[in-house]
Parts: structure tokens; C-alpha cells; sequence
């Protein structure tokens, strides 16, 4: 696409669109952007989940436009995004749910994707979700096995750091999964205060340590345990898998707990922990900014942002920033009714949780293997 403007003048829509720059807008038309992205080539989509390839799939149907889904991990999402930028070879014409660090660090300050909020659906949307723009926010949540425990057997964080639960916690690799160590960093810059008056609630006295915040002292002791780390599917097996009689206690996505209708598994949440009982994952959604089809990418990013749209992802617990939008009843963790309880992740700091990123994974490493 040239770097110059482009005005696609359609009835009484402008709809401009500018390499390296922002989308922008004077008026919103959604049918003239329609029959935008309708002259526009095929588009493709990299997304974590796979149920993207359905999504992609009904997008065409009712547009008539041409869309693929790819599942793409997050970090693999950024590699592609870099690569196929600097070689001026755009393939993945939008991004769902990259690693979010790295976003704010790597592929935004130096134009290589681009964020755009429907103007029609902005109101809808908080501002804390806007720049860059967010579409859902994934719950990674404390859980038990049903099976064997009537209520959840941990009521602290602390709890985690004792002998009892050595060896016998379940967890995504900080090393493989970025995202867990942007959590330990998060929590230290937002959330440090609440991980001490947890310690002292669990302890009955002030925390005193050597470390250098209440968040370092939590995460070394919880490394020092050596949860057992694996992909998700591993860890939901872990936890919930039936027929155990001594399962793992963990952290997962919500999105596991579908396993409890399709796979017979026992995930319980883990309601009532203190000082939260998980956090929330951010997935911008993002288009490439030198796609040939910037009109189809921000038709596709409007329509994840639709009930039809997002569906596939909601009722796996994930929540829309479209505020219209709930969580389904028949959402299988119950996590709509508990979301006060869970940690949210600041997008305002995501860049510090990337300059922070490869210190607590060291952190972790060093501790993890004593």
C-alpha cells in the first residue's frame, strides 16, 4: 500500500486510510465501509485461539468477504508481525490477542501495526481499553478439583508458598509464557501493597524481607515450591482432570473449564482468595499497517467487537470490552460473578512489564531451580 492518504469517498462517508499513521475518521458509516472492504483483497487473522477459523469463517458468510483464521501464539504473533513488516510481505492483515508487552514496546512505536475503535462502538468501550485497543480480557484463575474438594482448599496466595502445596501446583512457564512474568510485574507495580496486607492477614504479622517488595518475596517462595509448569492443556489435566485423588491446585484460563462439559474434568474457581482469585489477560486487537486491505481489517475488528462476533470467545469466559456485552449464563466457570475479585492488568504499563521482563524471569529461573 502507498504511504501517501487514501480518501474512499462512498455516498457521504470518508473513510481515510494512512500507512504508518493511526485509522481515523471524519464520519462513521459501517455500510459504506462494508462496501469498502468488499473491493479489497482476502484478509487473513492470527489469533491465540483456534476458534478463530470459525470466527473468520462466519465473518465471510456474512459479509462476503474472504477471511482466514490462524491460531498463533502470542509471541509468535509478534515474530510474524516484525518479519513480514520489514519485509514489506504483510500476510497476517490483523492481529487478536498478541503478546501484549511487546505490543506497547515493539510493534506500536515503530508503526508496524496500527489501533483502531469503531467509532459507532467507542462509547461503549473504556478508556482504559482504547489505546491501544483491547477487545477481551482472558481470566487466568486459581482452581481445584471439584472432585475431591467440596470447597476451594486455599484461601491466601501465601498459602502457596508453604510446604504442603511443594510440588503440587500447576502453572503456564514464565519462560515459555511471557505473559506470567508480566503478571509478577504488574502485580509489584499495582498491586504490592494488597500482596503484603495479604501475608500479614495469612501470617498474623508484617512481612519482613529481604527482597526488594512484597511481590519479589511472594514469587521467589512460590518458585522455591516448583509448580509443575506445562501448556494449558497439561495444566487444566492437572487440576481437574477426574478420577485423581491428590490433583494439582493451579492457575489456568477460564477457557479451560469448557473441559468440565466436553471432557468430563472437575475445574472448580477458586472464589474468595485473597488478595484475588486471578487475573485478567488483555487481547488487543490490532491491524497491520501495511495491509492491502485496511478496510476488511477494520471491518473485521468491528465485527469482534459485536456479540455475533465475539461469541465463540465469550462463552469461554472471556470479556468483551464492549460493555453491551455479558459474559453467557451458561458460561461454565461462573467467573462473571466474581470479576471484582480478580487482578486487572494495567495496558498503561505494559511497556515497563517488557523492560522488566527478562529480570523476573531470571528471577524465577534462579529460584525455581534451588
Amino acid at each position: 500500500m502507498s504511504s501517501s492518504l487514501k480518501s474512499i469517498l462512498l455516498g457521504s462517508a470518508v473513510i481515510l486510510v494512512m500507512s504508518g499513521a493511526p485509522f481515523s475518521q471524519e464520519t462513521f458509516d459501517l455500510d459504506a465501509l462494508i462496501a469498502a472492504a468488499q473491493s479489497e483483497p482476502p484478509i487473513t487473522v492470527y489469533a491465540v485461539t483456534g476458534k478463530i477459523v470459525d470466527t473468520a469463517q462466519a465473518f465471510t458468510e456474512t459479509y462476503g468477504i474472504q477471511a482466514e483464521g490462524r491460531k498463533v501464539n502470542e509471541a509468535d504473533q509478534v515474530e510474524l508481525l516484525i518479519r513480514e513488516s520489514q519485509a514489506g510481505n504483510i500476510v497476517g492483515d490483523v492481529s487478536v490477542a498478541a503478546d501484549v508487552a511487546a505490543v506497547a514496546a515493539q510493534l506500536l512505536p515503530n508503526a508496524i501495526v496500527e489501533s483502531w475503535v469503531p467509532e459507532d462502538l467507542a462509547g461503549k468501550i473504556a478508556p482504559e481499553w482504547s489505546d491501544p485497543l483491547v477487545l477481551v480480557n482472558d481470566p487466568h484463575v486459581f482452581a481445584y478439583n471439584t472432585e475431591v474438594f467440596d470447597t476451594c482448599p486455599v484461601s491466601n496466595i501465601w498459602e502457596l508458598t508453604e510446604p504442603e502445596h511443594a510440588r503440587k501446583l500447576a502453572m503456564l512457564d514464565p519462560l515459555i509464557k511471557p505473559n506470567y512474568a508480566d503478571w509478577f510485574n504488574q502485580m509489584e507495580t499495582h498491586y504490592d501493597a494488597e500482596m503484603a496486607a495479604a501475608y500479614e492477614a495469612h501470617f498474623g504479622i508484617p512481612l519482613e524481607t529481604e527482597e526488594r517488595s512484597a511481590t519479589a518475596a511472594w514469587v521467589r517462595a512460590y518458585a522455591e515450591n516448583q509448580p509443575l509448569l506445562g501448556d494449558s492443556t497439561s495444566v487444566a489435566e492437572a487440576i481437574g482432570a477426574p478420577g485423581q485423588t491428590e490433583p494439582f491446585f493451579g492457575l489456568t484460563s477460564v477457557a479451560k473449564f469448557r473441559d468440565n462439559k466436553t471432557g468430563g474434568f472437575k475445574l472448580g474457581l477458586c472464589t474468595g482468595m485473597e488478595p484475588f482469585i486471578g487475573w485478567l489477560y488483555p487481547g488487543p486487537g490490532l491491524i497491520a499497517a501495511g495491509t492491502d486491505s485496511p478496510n476488511a481489517a477494520r471491518l473485521f475488528i468491528h465485527y469482534l467487537l459485536t456479540a455475533e462476533g465475539i461469541a465463540p470467545q465469550t462463552i469461554d469466559g472471556k470479556i468483551s470490552t464492549n460493555s453491551d456485552i455479558p459474559i453467557p449464563s451458561d458460561e461454565p466457570s461462573g467467573i462473571a460473578d466474581h470479576l471484582d475479585d480478580v487482578m486487572a492488568f494495567s495496558m498503561a504499563t505494559a511497556q515497563a512489564d517488557f523492560d522488566a521482563r527478562q529480570d523476573w524471569q531470571d528471577f524465577w529461573r534462579i529460584h525455581y531451580s534451588r
